[in-house]
């Protein structure tokens, strides 16, 4: 398993581990923002609907989890599923001005 990228640590395209460049090698990582984004508006999701939503394999989905749980973006609770915690919703929160972008972008 790869490492889990944390600023302060060479991560991919950083040797300096910029927290931004941390961040963009977690993010990067593939399935994690289809994650967060499954997660959003407060959603609680099991492994079993994340796989469904998602559409990758369970063994990428458990380790974009495990990374997710790591870097304290996501959390679990066995009697509600997988959520957001209050950092990955301000991260969230901070991505949708990017889907808004994106969005008037796809229509020019």
């Amino acid at each position: 398993m790869r490492r889990i990228p944390k600023p302060g640590a060479r991560v991919r395209g950083s040797a300096t581990g910029r927290p931004v460049m941390a961040l963009l090698d977690l993010l990067g990582r593939r399935w994690a923002l289809r994650v967060i984004w499954e997660l959003r508006d407060g959603r609680r999701l099991n492994f079993r609907e994340l796989l469904a939503a998602s559409g990758t394999s369970p063994s990428v989905l458990n380790t974009r989890l495990a990374e997710l749980r790591e870097s304290g973006i996501i959390d679990h609770d066995d009697a509600r599923g997988y959520g957001l915690t209050e950092p990955g919703g301000d991260l969230l929160s901070r991505l949708m001005p990017l889907h808004d972008w994106a969005e008037r972008w796809a229509k020019r």
